[in-house]
């Protein structure tokens, strides 16, 4: 059975950092593309960044130059490393792995940013 858990998520005052984790139980990351996602309250659930198979990596242009997504694959584990956050940037963070027709979402993390 495929699992993928988010953990990291937190509150964290505007200008602050955190870096979110997601594990995975029945598939290796390595060979799939790894997404975080985002969703607000009242907002559609929208792509932050992604980490392809070979290594590649893109970002939404809101997050381009605070937010880095990385691969560790002895650990099974795709991160975001999330600088100088912003309240606009308080949003449930979902890890979604996909390849081929294979789609695999977690449950998400919460992420508030607030003073």
């Amino acid at each position: 059975q495929v699992q993928l858990v988010e953990s990291g998520g937190g509150l964290v005052q505007p200008g602050g950092s955190l870096r979110l984790s997601c594990a995975a139980s029945g598939i290796t990351f390595s060979i799939y593309v790894t997404g975080w996602y985002r969703q607000a309250p009242g907002k559609q659930r929208e792509l932050v960044a992604a980490i392809t198979s070979g290594g590649s990596t893109n970002y939404a242009d809101f997050v381009k130059g605070r937010f880095t997504v990385s691969r560790d694959n002895a650990k099974n584990t795709v991160y975001l490393q999330m600088n100088r956050l912003k309240p606009e940037d308080t949003a449930v963070y979902y890890c979604n792995s996909y390849r081929g027709v294979r789609d695999y979402w977690g449950k998400g993390t919460l992420v508030t940013v607030s003073s």
